[in-house]
């Protein structure tokens, strides 16, 4: 029971809150008369809500900016760095972006949203055309535009040029490394802070959505979780198997389902990527990949890749999508796989680096609803972060069979079996 509750007391407290505000907004739901309300009713408890939405808002851009420049700035050098990428991070962007499209068709199959809700807050914005995406993503045209949570991307890319200029003035033995690391570390400790607010912030907020829109939201959140916890399990009984045949030949599906479960199940149980890193260790021994491999696999794997990641992108994006009446179209699914990809690979290595995925989709698909959107996406990863760390760091075994393929030669493991 310790256990159970040091793992999920956080996700246990939140899904209370949010189910006794989805319930308190039932019972209390405001009552209008065309545009006059007669009675607020649950709608009361929103300043609960806009609270936690705003210390959020506060402290995601310093965080965003210190986190991935100090990353950078700290690792040993861009040479070593350039070398432990190469087919690693390669492999893991394809899976990513597989997992990605899986999500995307799902969502089209199976429709998140089946209510119909007029969200007042602002109106989605247009895609924005090819040559001002790419001036978006990358600049803004004056520095202090940089310190807003609608220029994430901008701010992003600023902060990997900054890192890399302390590279090239020492690395991690300069002044201005230690002083973002130290400063990640204490934003860090802000945000673990505010979270411990975030229960009461999510009862405020879904009793406000609740009490609004009505009670057909609960429905297609609980639709949403089943539709996502179900293809977690799918993907990995029937996209492991091919990709450890693909990467260790014949017989390579029976030998990684030998090994398989106690990373999958130490994953589910604790959460952590970084906690089934000995495990995984364990798991790639037993099977024969050799070390080489699996002590640059496996840990880079806990950070970078996030296959179960990049499918909760592509479902919080299908679900906002419903939720504010806009098709989920082709075009504006090739831009979030594009982004899923780059949250759960490049962004997920660095601390806050979910909640920061979750601020680019928003900002991206919906920023003229921040504040309704970004509660929800991050309430949603939450929710579906058990299933999402199971895919993520069980997905790093399997993935050692790819490089492995590539490094030692496709018969690697038939060499190791007839050992």
């Amino acid at each position: 029971m310790k256990k159970i509750l040091k793992n999920y007391g956080f996700i246990i407290m939140m899904l209370t809150g949010v189910i006794a505000g989805c319930i308190v907004g039932a019972i209390f739901p405001m009552v209008k008369d065309g545009d006059t309300v007669i009675n607020p009713g649950a709608t009361v408890l929103e300043p609960f809500g806009t609270v936690f939405i705003n210390l959020m808002f506060c402290i995601v851009v310093p965080m965003v900016f210190c986190s991935i420049a100090s990353a950078i700035a700290n690792m040993e050098s861009m040479k070593k760095a350039g070398k432990i990428m190469g087919v690693t991070v390669v492999t893991f962007c394809v899976t990513a972006g597989i997992a990605a499209l899986i999500m995307y068709i799902i969502a089209r199959i199976f429709p998140l949203v089946q209510g119909k809700y007029d969200m007042t807050e602002g109106t989605v914005g247009s895609t924005l055309g090819l040559a001002d995406m790419i001036i978006n993503f990358f600049t803004k045209p004056d520095f202090p535009e940089l310190w807003s949570r609608k220029a994430i991307l901008p701010l992003i890319v600023f902060a990997i040029l900054f890192g890399f200029g302390i590279q090239m003035s020492g690395g991690k033995t300069t002044m201005t490394a230690k002083l973002l690391a130290d400063l990640t570390g204490c934003i860090m400790n802000v945000v673990k802070i505010i979270s411990y607010y975030a229960p009461i912030g999510f009862f405020g907020f879904f009793a406000t959505l609740v009490a609004t829109y009505g009670p057909e939201l609960v429905g297609d959140y609980s639709r949403t979780l089943i539709i996502y916890y179900t293809l977690c399990f799918v993907y990995m009984f029937t996209f492991f198997p091919l990709y450890a045949r693909f990467g260790g030949g014949k017989g390579g599906a029976k030998v990684m389902f030998k090994h398989l479960f106690k990373p999958a199940a130490v994953s589910f149980g604790t959460c952590s990527s970084v906690a089934t890193i000995p495990t995984n260790m364990e798991a790639a021994e037993n099977t024969g990949i050799s070390k080489d491999i699996s002590n640059i696999v496996l840990p880079l794997g806990a950070t970078m890749h996030m296959d179960g990641s990049a499918m909760s992108a592509i479902i919080k994006v299908a679900f906002l999508f419903g939720i504010f009446g806009k098709d989920f179209g082709t075009g504006e699914a090739i831009l979030a796989i594009i982004v899923a990809i780059f949250s759960s690979v490049a962004m997920s290595g660095i601390p806050g680096g979910g909640g920061t995925g979750e601020l680019v989709l928003c900002t991206i698909f919906f920023p003229d609803q921040m504040a309704i959107a970004y509660p929800i996406a991050i309430a949603l990863g939450n929710l579906v972060d058990p299933p999402a760390t199971m895919v993520n760091a069980a997905g790093d075994y399997v993935a050692s069979f790819i490089v492995a393929r590539f490094v030692d030669g496709k018969d690697w493991l038939q060499k190791r079996l007839r050992k």
